[in-house]
C-alpha cells in the first residue's frame, strides 16, 4: 500500500474538525476516535507528519467517510428510505423513544443512520457486527460518546450509564442489531431500563434480525420479549411485500441514487446491473466514475 498523501489526511482532519460540534471536550472527541489526546491536539494544530500511522488514519477515514479519491465523493440522494428512517430517527431522539426497523438488505438503513449521526449532537452509530459480546458492544457504545471505555467493565458501564442520563436526548442506533450475541442483547435491556425516557434507541437490520426475535419470543428466551417492547412492539418496514411492487420501488430508489451521482447509465441498465441493491449500484456508478477519470491508453 503506498504511503498517504498530505492531502488526503488533511481532507480527514477537516472531516474531524466538522464533527466537533457533537463533543463537549476535545479529550472526548479523541476518545471518540481512537486517538492520544496529545495525537488530536497536534492534528487538529496541522501538524500530521508521523502522528498517526496509516492504519489509524484510515480507520479515522473509513470512520467519516473520506473517499481517498476526492474526485469520487459520493453525494446523498433523499429516497424513500431515507427520508423515511431519517426522520424515524429524529422522532426517536426527540422523544427519546424507541423503535426497530426490519426490512431488505442493501436499500440505504446504514447508509441513512451514518448520516443521520453524522448531523446530530448526540447521536451514535454501532456497528454490531463488529462488537458482537457483551463487553465489545458495551465499550463500544462508551467509546462513540467519548467517555473512558478501557477501564473495568462494571465502571465503564456504570460511567456510561450515568453520562447518558447527564445527556441531553441522546441516541443510539443498533445497524446489524441480529449479530450480537444473547448477553449483550441483555446489555440492551439493562441499559435501556436504567435510561428510560432519557434516551432514545433505534434497532435496524434485514429480515434475519426479525427472524431472531420471532424464534428467542417463541422459545421464550428470557429478555427478547421484553427488548422487543422496549422497542415499540411491532416491526418498521418500508419496502412494499408485493413482487412487482417492490421491483418498482427499488427502481425509483436507483434512478435516484444513479441521477444525485451524475450516472449516465440508464435507469433500466443500473437496475439489471444491481437488482435495485445500492451497495451494487454504488460499485456500478464508482465503476463508471473511474472510467471517466481514468487516462486513455496511448495519451
Amino acid at each position: 500500500m503506498s504511503e498517504l498523501t498530505q492531502e488526503y489526511k488533511f481532507r480527514i482532519v477537516k472531516a474531524i474538525k466538522e464533527q466537533s460540534f457533537k463533543f463537549t471536550s476535545n479529550a472526548k472527541h479523541a476518545k471518540s476516535l481512537d486517538i492520544n489526546p496529545a495525537q488530536f491536539s497536534r492534528i487538529m494544530n496541522n501538524d500530521l507528519e508521523r502522528v498517526l500511522s496509516d492504519d489509524k488514519w484510515l480507520r479515522v477515514a473509513n470512520k467519516l467517510n473520506v473517499n481517498q479519491n476526492p474526485e469520487l465523493v459520493w453525494q446523498i440522494a433523499k429516497t424513500d428510505v431515507y427520508n423515511y428512517i431519517y426522520k424515524q430517527l429524529e422522532s426517536c431522539q426527540q422523544h427519546s423513544v424507541s423503535g426497530i426497523f426490519c426490512d431488505i438488505a442493501d436499500i440505504g438503513k446504514s447508509f441513512t443512520a451514518k448520516d443521520y449521526v453524522k448531523k446530530h449532537r448526540n447521536a451514535i452509530y454501532i456497528d454490531c457486527s463488529q462488537v458482537k459480546t457483551r463487553l465489545a458492544f458495551v465499550r463500544e457504545i462508551a467509546k462513540e460518546f467519548g467517555i473512558d471505555h478501557d477501564g473495568r467493565f462494571a465502571t465503564v458501564k456504570k460511567d456510561l450509564i450515568q453520562y447518558m442520563k447527564a445527556m441531553t436526548k441522546p441516541l443510539i442506533i443498533l445497524d446489524e442489531a441480529g449479530d450480537l450475541k444473547y448477553e449483550a442483547f441483555l446489555e440492551i435491556k439493562a441499559l435501556w431500563n436504567a435510561t428510560e425516557y432519557s434516551c432514545g434507541w433505534y434497532m435496524m437490520g434485514a429480515d434475519g434480525l426479525k427472524k431472531k426475535i420471532d424464534n428467542a419470543k417463541i422459545l421464550q428466551k428470557v429478555g427478547f420479549a421484553e427488548i422487543f417492547s422496549r422497542l415499540g412492539n411491532r416491526y418498521q418496514r418500508i419496502t412494499p411485500k408485493n413482487e412487482q411492487d417492490r421491483k418498482e420501488f427499488l427502481k425509483r430508489q436507483a434512478a435516484l441514487v444513479s441521477k444525485a451521482n451524475g450516472s449516465q447509465q440508464s435507469v433500466r441498465t443500473i437496475y439489471a446491473n444491481s437488482f435495485g441493491s445500492l451497495r451494487r449500484v454504488r460499485i456500478e456508478i464508482i465503476k463508471e466514475n473511474q472510467a471517466k477519470v481514468r487516462p486513455q491508453a496511448n495519451e
